[in-house]
């Protein structure tokens, strides 16, 4: 089994969730992959080209993914595509990623992104403000807003998450139903005062034997 971490929009492998997972499954004896998802090209950025990411990140044979915001939606897009993922764990999962862009910047910002083609937004992961290109939403308009993969999900989402609210989340446990576990905490979009308790659900679930 390969296992992968994928992080959130703007963030890095070296994010505090995805360093504490990382050294989680280490003291397990397993080796998590965590791909920087721009692949060293921020500015550039699409839906498609993280995909690309993600399965070289997953190589061959079964694999587990495990995303967070982003790294979520990616990690369901990436499930609903290849059989070979068995189990995906997804934290504060940014469904309709494309779609919510305009809503949350407003027409006019929206349209000079648009327009312009770029615009600054702060990247988590440099402490800086970087340039993204508008191909991230004209590319990821392609894609559907709640994948539909085939596997056993778990989903992990704060009750105070304005970010992405959790109400996207008991969108996707509706359509999926069965197949999908949520957990609420009460806590926001980076589960930050919670990250221990999101690992030993996430340890349960992909660990204990039924």
């Amino acid at each position: 089994m390969n296992y992968v971490y994928l992080h959130g929009f703007a963030s890095s492998p070296a994010s505090s969730k995805a360093t504490y997972f990382r050294n989680r499954f280490a003291e397990r004896g397993i080796d998590l992959a965590v791909p920087a998802l721009d692949n060293g090209d921020f500015a550039h950025l699409t839906i498609t080209a993280q995909l690309q990411v993600v399965a070289e990140a997953a190589g061959t044979g079964d694999v587990t993914a495990i995303g967070s915001s982003l790294g979520g939606y990616l990690a369901a897009l990436y499930a609903a595509r290849h059989v070979e993922v068995q189990k995906i764990v997804l934290m504060a999962p940014a469904f309709c990623f494309p779609r919510r862009w305009e809503a949350e910047l407003g027409s006019e910002a929206f349209a000079a992104w648009r327009q312009t083609g770029s615009r600054e937004v702060f990247h988590y992961g440099e402490g800086r403000e970087r340039s993204i290109g508008f191909g991230l939403i004209e590319d990821g308009l392609q894609y559907e807003d709640y994948p539909a993969p085939k596997c056993p999900a778990l989903v992990l989402h704060g009750v105070d998450d304005t970010v992405v609210p959790v109400s996207y989340s008991r969108e996707f446990v509706r359509r999926q139903g069965d197949l999908v576990r949520l957990v609420e905490y009460p806590s926001d979009h980076a589960l930050a005062d919670v990250t221990p308790a999101i690992w030993e659900e996430t340890a349960r679930f992909l660990f204990q034997k039924s």
